[in-house]
């Protein structure tokens, strides 16, 4: 049941995020009782970039919530309500990943390895200043809803996926621009004693930081579901890279968005694309519609 929740535009903070924005949590379940191809997303390097991806979401949704949560205090009512919503999309995020996660590991994958890395990375957080993990948590919620909109935007990232996995990383991707701002929004409320140079510069130094590890660990996790499937060497690490930069290409397709992060001033509503969210909304009502 889709729980849409209201928010007061007249305490709307100075920023960018639209006025009329509602954050919609969409209760959807996938993948339950299916048995999708090994291959789900009809070739194995596909299959693998995003096996490697969805294992890192249980630990790391877990993660931006509690990022986000330490720095709601004194939090406008727009916002406080947006962190709510954020944190109720972001939990059954992470209960359809686990979900799909079971998927992968019937189907032979071990992804325990993948699990194991970033358990030890979030450990290495405990210690650090809540700020640097709200910073960290805003520079990939940037990489989520720069990948969620090349999802929708593009059909060839799952063209010949199975449909129900497919169907769960649109739904995932449409609530991901939905709540794109509120990580942002949220740093800004926290800094809001810093001056605009200091935000900038710890914001882009931090973002080069993530993208250099989000790249690493993410290629070597999928390499190494792909040496699961046999897929070693030059031909994983090409094929690999192909998939990635050539077709469908989703890290050349991001680039701009990813360099627009470094613009002073910048915040993630300065592109309104809330209308792929619409157009994800339209496929999924029509898909369940009966058949004649």
């Amino acid at each position: 049941m889709n729980a849409p929740v209201s928010i007061d535009t007249d305490l709307r903070q100075r920023a960018p995020t639209p006025d009329d924005l509602t954050i919609t949590v969409r209760d959807e379940r996938f993948n339950r009782g299916t048995n999708p191809r090994r291959w789900w997303a009809g070739e194995p390097f596909g299959t693998a970039w995003h096996n490697a991806l969805s294992a890192t979401f249980p630990r790391g949704e877990a993660f931006f919530i509690e990022a986000v949560k330490a720095h709601r205090e004194g939090a406008d009512a727009k916002l406080d309500a947006e962190i709510r919503a954020f944190v109720r999309q972001e939990i059954n995020h992470t209960r359809e990943h686990i979900a799909f996660n079971r998927l992968a590991e019937d189907a032979g994958y071990d992804i325990k390895a993948i699990d194991t890395r970033v358990a030890e990375m979030l450990a290495l957080t405990k210690d650090r200043p809540a700020i640097a993990n709200l910073a960290v948590t805003m520079a990939l919620e940037h990489y989520t809803a720069m990948m969620a909109a090349e999802f929708l935007e593009n059909p060839a990232h799952f063209a010949d996926a199975d449909a129900e996995v497919r169907d769960m990383w649109r739904w995932h991707a449409a609530e991901e621009i939905e709540h794109k701002g509120v990580a942002f929004d949220t740093w800004n409320h926290a800094t809001r004693d810093w001056t605009p140079g200091k935000r900038w510069r710890v914001r882009s130094l931090v973002m080069v930081s993530v993208t250099a590890r989000f790249f690493k660990n993410r290629w070597t996790d999928s390499l190494e579901l792909l040496a699961q499937d046999g897929i070693t060497g030059w031909k994983a690490k090409w094929g690999l890279f192909k998939y990635l930069t050539v077709s469908p290409g989703i890290v050349r397709r991001i680039f701009p968005a990813w360099l627009a992060y470094f613009k002073p001033g910048f915040h993630p509503w300065d592109h309104d694309d809330r209308e792929l969210i619409k157009l994800y909304e339209g496929d999924f009502a029509d898909a369940l519609m009966p058949a004649e």
